[in-house]
């Protein structure tokens, strides 16, 4: 076991920075957003904005990493992050900037992370439950670290430093590459050894997988734009309820560490419940806790209800990975897992460019409603689509 984890050691603190500098950057951009003057509804557009070119490019990316090319798309990914960074220091005064910048690193934030998973689809079959809790574990630990950094810069103020922040990110995204470099015995395979494995295989499914591997991209499509939407719309919540920046910062570091804890005892869970049946439950408590942000309660109360949503939230990702894993023929895995990441960012891109409506009509609160009724929706779904016998 401790081999084991050394030998993934590399990947794991590039899963720790990769979502450490991503939960940086977003609410930081949407402070930015504030910042100038826009609107609270024009968030959503820059949240948007993030998930666009890996819409169109994520499949292509999946085909190319599939004949073995892991260490190629985590280091262009790296060095793309960067270069978002360094755009939102120099030139983030307008709409536009934010906007094109926030693309710029939703690409590299792509490729890293199916470069990544690519990398922990090898575990083997019975490994998969404990490899891709374990990965979204760290993924996590990222997520909570994040808050952390953005309580600490910006204090009691209601909108804190944003050029700080990004000095903070950027920096985060160059570790990142340097891990890249140190990565690279574990993310290369020679071409036969990609060749072995089926690389670029078929892309059809066996008979009876079809309806589970639709059922696992959708579930992840809609968890992710329920964590998607409360790490943006928590900042802006806080200004309209004038909620000090550190306790939105706490908040979203508890929905976190909460998150962390569901995924680390995920292969114990799913052993006790099932695949399915996890999915169900813990979508339908999410939903109900995501609906209690909306109420104008104590800050203690949204505390509780973040940690409950964030427990059930976590299941979600980890589980699609695996359900996608095994349900995806030899050779395609990274396509497949490329094709669930189009899924999530289409979420991130449609749905809160949607949601920019209800803002208009009622406010931010409106947002955490739509979301909880989504997830009710999940359970019902996912009840009916996944397979628990694979």
């Amino acid at each position: 076991m401790n081999a084991a984890v050394g030998r993934a050691l590399p990947l794991l603190i590039h899963a720790f920075l990769l979502q450490g500098a991503a939960y940086v950057v977003r609410p930081t951009s949407a402070y930015r957003a504030m910042e100038l003057g826009l609107s609270p509804g024009l968030v959503g557009l820059i949240a948007a904005s993030f998930a666009l070119v890996p819409l169109i490019v994520a499949v292509p990316v999946g085909r190319w990493t599939d004949r073995g090319r892991e260490f190629a798309t985590l280091m262009i990914g790296g060095v793309a992050m960067v270069l978002g960074g360094v755009g939102l220091l120099v030139f983030s005064g307008s709409l536009w900037a934010l906007l094109i910048w926030n693309a710029v690193i939703g690409f590299g934030h792509l490729l890293c992370v199916i470069g990544q998973q690519s990398v922990v689809a090898r575990a083997g079959r019975r490994g998969l439950d404990t490899a891709f809790g374990t990965y979204t574990f760290v993924g996590s630990l990222g997520q909570a670290a994040a808050p952390l950094l953005l309580a600490g810069v910006g204090g009691q103020a209601i909108i804190p430093d944003t050029f700080a922040l990004l000095a903070v990110y950027t920096s985060l995204c160059v570790a990142l590459v340097a891990v890249t470099v140190w990565m690279r015995p574990l993310a290369s395979r020679t071409p036969s050894a990609a060749a072995a494995s089926g690389a670029s295989g078929s892309l059809h499914l066996e008979p009876g997988k079809g309806r589970t591997m639709l059922g696992a991209i959708l579930l992840s499509t809609l968890v992710l734009a329920a964590i998607d939407l409360i790490q943006v719309y928590m900042p802006a919540l806080g200004v309209e309820r004038g909620i000090e920046s550190w306790v939105i910062g706490l908040l979203l570091t508890m929905r976190a560490g909460a998150t962390m804890v569901s995924r680390i005892g995920l292969a114990t869970l799913t052993g006790l419940f099932g695949r399915r049946r996890l999915v169900v439950v813990s979508s339908v408590i999410a939903g109900v806790a995501v609906g209690v942000l909306a109420m104008p309660v104590h800050p203690g109360v949204l505390g509780g209800a973040m940690v409950v949503a964030g427990f059930c939230l976590g299941v979600g990702q980890p589980l699609s990975m695996t359900l996608v894993t095994l349900a995806a023929p030899k050779g395609a895995t990274s396509t497949w897992l490329a094709v669930r990441l189009v899924g999530n960012r289409f979420g991130q891109s449609v749905v809160p460019g949607v949601l920019t409506l209800v803002t208009t009509a009622t406010g931010t609160a409106g947002i955490f409603v739509v979301t909880g009724i989504g997830l009710l929706g999940t359970a019902a779904f996912a009840q009916f689509m996944i397979r628990d016998d694979l």
